[in-house]
């Protein structure tokens, strides 16, 4: 550890140089450490590297470990040494966070006006209009990432969650990193690495694409699928939303090194809560505590159609309409005790209808591509899909009609076959 150079000033009365200090810790002197190669840097609460100010290599390296940040001591001596404090004394002078009282510490107030002003006012304009959210929610959704918290974002499948994340990141202009979390067969080297061999390196660890987006300033990170996740990733993600912590552990073993989460990250979790999606778990309270929740709506047909005739309003509005009270009926059976179907055709599937319409297949021809696969075809002509099928064709014109009755035809051509 090193001492510091302090304020001078002259004694009038015994013309001396004297040297002013206070005994303690110095407030505004606090750093963060991070790992850079093999050397370890200290961060001011500016997010600026500042050298080592003279703290040896073993002090940098031990707060880093621990996950724990250098702050300036003066000693009776006047000597100033740095000791390890946490990083929540470090993370108050950088992010300002809300007090018990729910007051602001370390914020300025004509700062804490323009963030009121963007979520209230500016952000409210920064919403795509193809996103289906209410002003509410959105702007529920911009306070979330400004203040840096992990948020939640729970619907149906289809329904608009991972748009509402990318339109934030849009707005916010920051840098953006995906992790598909459902489709993670090893969450170890998905979210922290594993160690490789060449024959130039030898045996070296490989840090996971997670580990640098983690350490990236002001970053959304989109944790998607979290629902579906192995729970193994939920053990490691611990630490990361952990807002008192926020660091991530390379290992297992006590005092492994860390990375420390970079400041202003907002990580974005999506899930689909519900019995009715196969694959998924119950998230771990532990987790879903660390998040706030936003619930993304479930449109109705009226919506649905408004949001299908943005986007694609050169198609006939008879077509997109019945897209659209398909998809609502789908969805009013399958969330009723006696529905005649169990799934549901998403906002996302009912786009794909659309867009196929667009390209110039008919509607029957669109909904067999698009919504047809997502209902079960046992029961033959008591199935799901037979359901689904006369419900598209009461809306689909005379060639759609025909095409339907061939089918019946068929079928009742076969039952006719003369026995000998």
């Amino acid at each position: 550890m090193s001492g510091g150079d302090f304020p001078k000033t002259l004694n009038l009365k015994t013309n001396k140089i004297m040297t002013d200090f206070k005994i303690g810790f110095v407030k505004n002197e606090v750093y963060k450490v991070e790992a850079f190669g093999n050397s370890f840097k200290l961060i001011d609460s500016k997010g600026t590297k500042v050298g080592t100010m003279g703290i040896g290599t073993g002090t940098r390296k031990s707060a880093y470990e621990a996950g724990e940040a250098l702050q300036a001591y003066v000693q009776k001596n006047g000597k100033k040494v740095y000791r390890k404090v946490g990083m929540d004394v470090y993370n108050n002078l950088v992010a300002p966070m809300a007090t018990e009282g729910g007051g602001v510490q370390y914020e300025d107030k004509s700062d804490h006006t323009a963030i009121k002003d963007f979520i209230h006012n500016g952000s409210v304009n920064l919403k795509p209009m193809e996103l289906v959210m209410t002003d509410l929610k959105w702007k529920y959704l911009i306070r979330s990432a400004v203040r840096a918290k992990n948020i939640m974002m729970t619907g149906p499948a289809g329904c608009g969650k991972t748009m509402a994340a990318k339109s934030l990141v849009k707005a916010l202009d920051r840098p953006d990193f995906y992790f598909n979390l459902g489709a993670t067969q090893d969450a170890r080297a998905t979210l922290i690495g594993n160690t490789q061999f060449d024959s130039k390196n030898g045996t070296y660890f490989s840090e996971s694409s997670f580990v640098k987006a983690i350490k990236t300033p002001n970053a959304v990170i989109l944790l998607d699928e979290l629902s579906r996740a192995h729970p193994d990733a939920w053990n490691i993600l611990m630490t990361v939303l952990d807002g008192g912590q926020r660091y991530l552990r390379l290992d297992e073993a006590e005092g492994s090194p860390i990375v420390n989460v970079a400041e202003g990250v907002t990580f974005i979790a999506t899930a689909n809560i519900g019995n009715e999606y196969t694959s998924t778990r119950v998230i771990d309270r532990a987790i879903l505590d660390r998040f706030v929740t936003i619930e993304m709506d479930v449109l109705n047909d009226e919506q649905e159609f408004g949001l299908l005739k943005f986007m694609f309003p050169d198609v006939n509005e008879e077509d997109l309409k019945a897209v659209a009270e398909i998809a609502h009926h789908t969805r009013t059976q399958s969330m009723s005790d006696a529905g005649k179907v169990t799934a549901m055709v998403s906002t996302r599937a009912s786009v794909e209808m659309a867009g196929l319409i667009y390209d110039g297949f008919d509607l029957f021809e669109s909904a067999e591509i698009s919504i047809f696969p997502f209902f079960s075809n046992d029961g033959g002509v008591d199935s799901e899909r037979t359901y689904v099928k006369q419900l598209v064709q009461k809306y689909v014109k005379d060639e759609g009609e025909a095409l339907f009755n061939e089918q019946e035809t068929e079928k009742n051509s076969e039952d006719e076959i003369p026995m000998f």
